[in-house]
């Protein structure tokens, strides 16, 4: 692959390090244990050796082309996959998953078949719905999935969980946490399942874990963001003591002129279907970055300097430079969103640069 240097992330290690300290420390003060999430780096072997040469236990990913990619590179962790499986890819999951996430009992009877017939246990953790409305059991179901689940051959249930803040937006309130806590000690009772793991959300939990003295019976959360951007997830406000400038997005300026402001001649749809909309300000630098849609989340872009962007399309971004002067060949660093950092860590056009 032709690797010309731009655009690329830089990846700043010694940061990640920390904010994977702080945040174990953090957690393990009330007995939570972190899951470390690698979906937003695509499953980057070297963030997943950091993290388990800091202690964290268990990976999770939603790709099992990461889980693959980890194993491969002799990643020593239990790997979870942080989504429930499709039928058509079961046997690569019991191959490169010791643990899965799982909210439907057809699914699981295909893990059972699949485990057994290679000899092995494959781990489960049974998502409960608590309101996102993303995945989960309805708790009313709880009981029939656990009985059948009970009868099966080569799976076992490894804990519970919920997932908040993703689909909906729902808060991981104390009332939610105290319910699934709840569900768990019933299920506890009724089956003597251990449940070692109650995994209670993710990066959006760290105001509910500052604010409540009592944890219940929640085990775990499942933090990416938090580690890589050093911030929860409700509002994006950062955490005191981590780094939120871990990834920095670097592009190229090829075209910097003197041009209008505003569009001229009859408009249509943009690149996208949309109807832009512009004000006239005059005439105005226009810098043009060698980047766009395919490469990044351009929306999720911050220049780290007082510039404005203005839009983009597939392979070019607009900036007003403001008072900042740039040139051709001129390098635009960037703060990422947790959609940017996303999009830029799984574009084959984007370059990872591990400093």
């Amino acid at each position: 692959m032709i690797n010309s240097g731009t655009p690329r992330v830089e990846i700043n290690l010694l940061k990640i390090a920390h904010n994977i300290d702080k945040l174990i420390h953090l957690y393990g003060t009330k007995g939570l244990d972190i899951m470390g999430v690698t979906k937003g780096v695509c499953g980057s072997p070297a963030i997943a050796k950091l993290m388990v040469d800091k202690g964290i236990l268990l990976i999770a990913d939603t790709k099992l082309a990461n889980l693959q990619k980890m194993n491969e590179a002799n990643i020593k962790a239990e790997f979870v996959l942080l989504r429930t499986p499709a039928l058509s890819e079961i046997n690569l999951v019991v191959q490169y998953a010791t643990i899965s996430m799982n909210t439907e009992l057809e699914v699981i009877k295909k893990l059972s078949e699949a485990a057994a017939n290679s000899f092995s246990v494959h781990e489960i953790i049974l998502m409960i719905e608590m309101g996102d409305l993303r995945e989960g059991i309805m708790p009313a179901d709880l009981d029939e999935v656990i009985q059948e689940v009970l009868t099966l051959p080569g799976v076992k249930i490894r804990g519970i969980g919920a997932n908040f803040a993703c689909f909906g937006g729902v808060k991981p309130s104390t009332d939610k946490l105290a319910e699934l806590s709840s569900l768990a000690d019933i299920i506890r009772r009724t089956y003597d399942i251990p449940l070692s793991c109650i995994s209670g959300g993710n990066s959006a939990n760290y105001n509910w874990f500052m604010n409540t003295e009592d944890t219940g019976n929640i085990t775990n959360l499942r933090i990416g963001e938090s580690i890589y951007l050093g911030c929860e997830t409700l509002d994006r406000s950062a955490i005191p003591g981590l780094y939120t400038d871990a990834f920095t997005f670097v592009a190229e300026v090829i075209e910097s002129k003197l041009k209008p402001s505003l569009p001229y001649g009859e408009i249509g749809q943009d690149a996208f279907g949309n109807h832009p909309q512009f004000t006239d300000q005059g005439p105005m630098k226009r810098t043009i970055l060698g980047i766009g849609s395919q490469d990044v989340l351009v929306s999720g872009l911050e220049p780290k300097l007082n510039m404005e962007v203005l839009g983009s399309s597939s392979d070019h971004t607009l900036l007003n430079p403001k008072e900042v002067r740039l040139e051709v060949g001129d390098e635009v660093d960037f703060n990422l969103s947790y959609g940017a950092l996303l999009s830029a860590m799984t574009s084959p056009y984007v370059a990872k640069k591990y400093i």
